[in-house]
């Protein structure tokens, strides 16, 4: 059963310890992952918390959904799966099939 939830709309000044101790209060917590930008290492704010089973992940989703927390109203959900993501601007050949070359041969 799924017991990840999103978090949305955090502060940018929010740490995962913020998150585990809010989200304590609607059970035991087995993770907290605070998305954050790969280069400025800032957060993106938003997160994932895991809790122990799907009754508490149902709990803090109704506790939390809506939460005013640091000046900002949580978007809290059931965490969907990652979708494929392919490359940067879709899947862009040449238009040549293996074997063609490009130029460089002789024109008669």
């Amino acid at each position: 059963m799924e017991s990840k939830i999103y978090v949305g709309n955090l502060s940018y000044s929010t740490t995962e310890d913020d998150l585990r101790t809010l989200f304590a209060q609607a059970g035991s917590v087995t993770s907290v992952a605070l998305i954050k930008d790969r280069d400025s290492g800032q957060s993106k704010g938003f997160g994932f918390v895991e809790m122990s089973n799907q009754a508490e992940a149902e709990k803090a989703i109704s506790m939390f959904n809506g939460f005013q927390f640091k000046d900002r109203e949580l978007k809290v959900n059931l965490a969907r799966p990652r979708e494929e993501r392919g490359r940067p601007f879709g899947n862009r050949g040449s238009g040549r099939t293996h074997g063609q070359q490009r130029g460089g041969g002789k024109r008669y």
